[in-house]
C-alpha cells in the first residue's frame, strides 16, 4: 500500500511540483494545504504517513503547524521545505521535531531521497 502524503505550500506551482515528483515515486497524495492552518486541519482529517511543510506560509507558519501536528501525533513524519537563506528556521524546525528538510528549488532526486529517508527514520523509531 503506498504511503500517503499531505503537501502544504502556499505556492500552487510548488504543490504541483511535489505532487508530480512524489506521485511518480509511488506515493499517494492524500491532501494539499495552502497554509499552516489548513495543513493542521488536513492532517487531523487524513492522518497521512508523511507531511511536507513549507516553512513560510500565511495564517500559520510551517514551524507553528509542525508544532501543532506533533502535538496531535508525536510520531508524525514531517519534512520541512525551505528556500535558501532560511537556515535558522530549518534548524529550529529540526529541533522542534521535523525529520528532515528539502531546499527549494526542488530537485526530484533530492525530494525522493529525503522523503524515503524520513519515512525510514520513522519506521526504525517505531521498532526500537
Amino acid at each position: 500500500m503506498p504511503k500517503r502524503v499531505l503537501i502544504a505550500d502556499d505556492a500552487v506551482f510548488m504543490r504541483e511540483l511535489l505532487r508530480e515528483i512524489l506521485g511518480e515515486a509511488g506515493y499517494e497524495i492524500a491532501a494539499e494545504a495552502a497554509d499552516g492552518t489548513e495543513a493542521v486541519e488536513r492532517f487531523r482529517e487524513q492522518s497521512p504517513d508523511l507531511v511536507t511543510l513549507d516553512i513560510v506560509m500565511p495564517r500559520k507558519s510551517g514551524l507553528d503547524a509542525l508544532r501543532e501536528i506533533l502535538a496531535l501525533n508525536p510520531g508524525a513524519c514531517v519534512v520541512m521545505c525551505s528556500a535558501l537563506g532560511q537556515e535558522a528556521l530549518v534548524m529550529e524546525s529540526l529541533e522542534a521535531g521535523a525529520r528532515d528538510f528539502i531546499v527549494k528549488p526542488f530537485k526530484p532526486d533530492q525530494v525522493r531521497n529525503v522523503v524515503a529517508r524520513a519515512i525510514q527514520k520513522g519506521a526504525e523509531g517505531a521498532t526500537s
